[in-house]
This record gives C-alpha cells, sequence and structure tokens, in this order.
C-alpha cells in the first residue's frame, strides 16, 4: 500500500483545499493529512479567532479524501510522521515549491498545483468583519497593545482616547491612529470595541460609558475595585448582548491553561493549597505609589495571583485575611489568607519589598512548581515524592502575552459566546470583591 501525507491549517476550508486534498489522495492509497493544532499555530504566529482545531478537523474529514488525520503540534514532526507511519509520498501545494527538498531523505516529495483564484487569506479578508478597537489610555500597556494586536486576525486598532491631550497626539503620531482627548462619545462612535488601559480609578465609568454605547469591552486589570461594579458591568454587558472580559493575560495564556486542566484532572491529587507571589519595586512619583490613584501592592498585583488562587480553587472562599505594611498611604507589601472549606491558598504582593514571584500548587499526590515571573508562564514541573515521576511541561510565551487576550476578546464577539470558560464572569467578580475587601480593610493588620 502507496501512503501519502499531507499537511495543512485548513481554516475557512474551500474548494483550493479539497482540490489539494484530492490531488494528494490520487498519488497513493492511504492518505494522512496533518492538521495544525492551535498551540501550533499560535507558535508560528497565526492567532485565528474562526475555527479551532476540532473544527478544521471535522471539516477535514467531512470531505472523505481522508484515510487518517493527525496533529501537528510541534516543529519537526513531518520527519518523525513520515518515519513513524512508513510513508511513501509527502505532498504540498505548489506555492512550498522547495521548502520541503530536505524530505527527500525520506520519502518522495510532490509538489501539488495550487487552485488558482482562491485562497485562505482571500477568503478571510471577504468574509471576516474586521473590528475597529480604539484604545482608552496611552501609558506602558497602551503602548503594548497595539504590536500585539497585529498578530491577531479581525483586528484594527484606530484610535486612542486620553483626556490629556499632550499624551493622546503623540501616541496616536507614533502608531498611525486619531487622536481624541475632548469627547469620549465622539471617541467611541468611531468604534466597535474598546480597550481600557486608563488609571485604575476610571475603568469603571470608561466600561459603563463604552457599553452604554453599544461597544464591546476589553478591560485591564484591575477590572474594577469592588464586587458591585464588577456585576453591575456584567450585567449591562449581558443585558445589551456585548462582550465584557477582563484582560487577566495569564487567564489565557497556554501553559497556564494546561496548567489548569492538568491540576483539574488530578494529576497531583486534591489540591490543598495554593501560594502565589508577584513583586515588582518601584519608586519615585509613580502611580503606583500615589494612593489618591489607587496605588498599592494589592490594587497593583492582585488580580493576577488571586486569577490563579479563584481558577485553581474556585470562587467559594470562606475568609480572607491581609497583612500589610505601609508606606506614605499605601501598601508597599501585602500578603493575603484566602481560606477555602477544602484548602488554602495565599497571595504575596510588593512593591517596595521583593518576594519570589513564583507559583506553587500543592496536592494529596504531588505539587505544581511555577518559576518565577510565574505570570509569563511559558514552563512548569509536575513534581512527586518520586522524582522518577516528575515531568516538565515547556510552551512558547509570545510577545508581550497581549496577543491570547486581544485573541480571545475576538473570538468572542465573532463566534457572539457572551463567557469565557478562561475566566468566567463570576470568578472575575470574586476577584474584585476580595480586593473591594482590601480597600475596606476587613480583616485586615497593618505590620
Amino acid at each position: 500500500m502507496k501512503k501519502v501525507i499531507t499537511y495543512g491549517t485548513y481554516d475557512l476550508l474551500h474548494q483550493g483545499h479539497i482540490n489539494l486534498l484530492r490531488r494528494a489522495k490520487e498519488q497513493g492509497d492511504y492518505l494522512i493529512v496533518g492538521v495544525t493544532s492551535d498551540s501550533f499555530d499560535r507558535g508560528r504566529g497565526k492567532l485565528n479567532v474562526r475555527n479551532n482545531v476540532l473544527e478544521r478537523v471535522e471539516a477535514v474529514r467531512q470531505t472523505g479524501y481522508a484515510d487518517e488525520i493527525i496533529i501537528e503540534d510541534y516543529l519537526g514532526q513531518k520527519i518523525d510522521d513520515i518515519q513513524k507511519y512508513d510513508v511513501d509520498v509527502f505532498a504540498i501545494g505548489s506555492d512550498w515549491e522547495g521548502k520541503f527538498d530536505y524530505l527527500n531523505e525520506y520519502c518522495k516529495v510532490v509538489y501539488l498545483p495550487r487552485t488558482e483564484g482562491v485562497s485562505s487569506t482571500m477568503l478571510r479578508e471577504e468574509s471576516q468583519e474586521v473590528y475597529r478597537l480604539g484604545i482608552v489610555g496611552s501609558g506602558r500597556i497602551a503602548r503594548r497593545f497595539v504590536p500585539e494586536s497585529e498578530v491577531v486576525s479581525g483586528t484594527d486598532v484606530t484610535a486612542v482616547y486620553n483626556p490629556i491631550p499632550g499624551q493622546a497626539a503623540p501616541f496616536a503620531r507614533e502608531f498611525g491612529l486619531k487622536a481624541f482627548s475632548e469627547s469620549y462619545e465622539d471617541f467611541l462612535s468611531q468604534l466597535d470595541a474598546v480597550y481600557i488601559a486608563s488609571p485604575h480609578l476610571t475603568h469603571y465609568a470608561y466600561a459603563k460609558q463604552a457599553l452604554l454605547a453599544g461597544k464591546h469591552v476589553l478591560c485591564e486589570i484591575p477590572f474594577v475595585l469592588s464586587a458591585d461594579e464588577a456585576r453591575e458591568l456584567y450585567d449591562l454587558a449581558e443585558a445589551r448582548g456585548l462582550v465584557l472580559l477582563e484582560a487577566s493575560k495569564t487567564a489565557f495564556c497556554p501553559a497556564f491553561n494546561h496548567l489548569v486542566t492538568l491540576v483539574k484532572s488530578g494529576v497531583i491529587g486534591d489540591v490543598v493549597d495554593v501560594k502565589a507571589s508577584l513583586s515588582k519595586m518601584m519608586e519615585g512619583q509613580t502611580r503606583e505609589l500615589d494612593a489618591t490613584q489607587a496605588g498599592g501592592a494589592m490594587n497593583e498585583h492582585a488580580p493576577l495571583n488571586l486569577m490563579a488562587v479563584i481558577r485553581l480553587l474556585g470562587r467559594d472562599y470562606n475568609k480572607v485575611d491581609f497583612y500589610s505594611k505601609k508606606e506614605h498611604g499605601v501598601d508597599v507589601y501585602t500578603r493575603a489568607n484566602v481560606s477555602f472549606p477544602h484548602a488554602t491558598s495565599s497571595i504575596t504582593l510588593g512593591i517596595g519589598v521583593k518576594t519570589e514571584g513564583n507559583l506553587v500548587v500543592s496536592g494529596t499526590k504531588g505539587y505544581v512548581y511555577v518559576p518565577a515571573p510565574w505570570w509569563l508562564t511559558s514552563f512548569f514541573e509536575v513534581r512527586y515524592e518520586d522524582q522518577t515521576k516528575n515531568k516538565k511541561y515547556f510552551y512558547s510565551y509570545d510577545g508581550d502575552g497581549l496577543r491570547y487576550e486581544i485573541q480571545e476578546f475576538i473570538s468572542m464577539i465573532v463566534n457572539k459566546r457572551k463567557s469565557c470558560y478562561k475566566l468566567r464572569r463570576e470568578e472575575s467578580i470574586a476577584i474584585s470583591e476580595i480586593i473591594g475587601k482590601f480597600n475596606r480593610q476587613e480583616n485586615y493588620t497593618e505590620i
């Protein structure tokens, strides 16, 4: 039996794909089709927002040409697959002419003619709506957003709003955007969605006004500083059929999501403790050290750490105790102990005190260790008493990581999903609730 193998993403499956699969099948008796995984596509800088890998596999299956479908998940897999499946012919489109000649060492390489006048890129441009995004704020994080958005299909950042004209205009010139400083309403009228990266205390008002104007909202952390404000905004988004997403970038990165999946599948048994820490030393006249701008370690760093705790242990906690060291009216160090009916957890945060910056999830069979900086998760290890059973996991964390939250946000809009399993509405509200307790100094001790 003569075996043939071919590979592709097969997003927006079209007649050109079908013709290629037919021509590949004609090269032998048995056709194996490799479909790129979502994580492999991400690693190659392709963040699509329409068809996930399961949908793309099913589309290939429906053509009737594939005798077997496999997932392409890593660089160099083609050589492994050719040898593993004893392949005779590697077939690929002629637009890759010469790129795969190195595979001639393992099997015959055939470049198949493409179908003229049709391609995924062309169809995507014709069929995919592009959403106009505007940025509220022009600080450090906003500067990262524009280049990160460029790798996500369906996005076009067109405008920036900052009530201080001297800050909006230079930002707009640098990134080729339209600047707005006087009228937030005029800014919103030009857009489909907004990314809010303004000072903490302005998030609620900007988000509410955007939702009332019918715009989807991606809001930087801390989302808001109380559960009541968070719940009101989510209710408003739901009532108006809009997407509202907290921009907790770690929640959407591939490595952290796999970590959560592994832990919940029981690889370390029952989870009994989660410890997360994060610190960044600050000095001078900065927002983080300004009490009038909701500065301090808790407001600045708690959202990511609490996200990890709540994603791993749930949102039904019993009690929270806070311990802080203050300077000039802000907490430069805070430890929060969050107790659950079945587990304990703690977060350690600093802007004037340095901490390790790792994440440890302890269970009855083993534990997961994520080294600092854990929130930029690209590696973690599952460890056991018997060290021969330890397993390390490595992932690509591309760019500044904002692309993952942007992809999820646009995907929710495109696919009309109002809920995100990577960070659910009630989990986001629970994070704001705990931050609110701290700001009201409930169960609070100054050290």
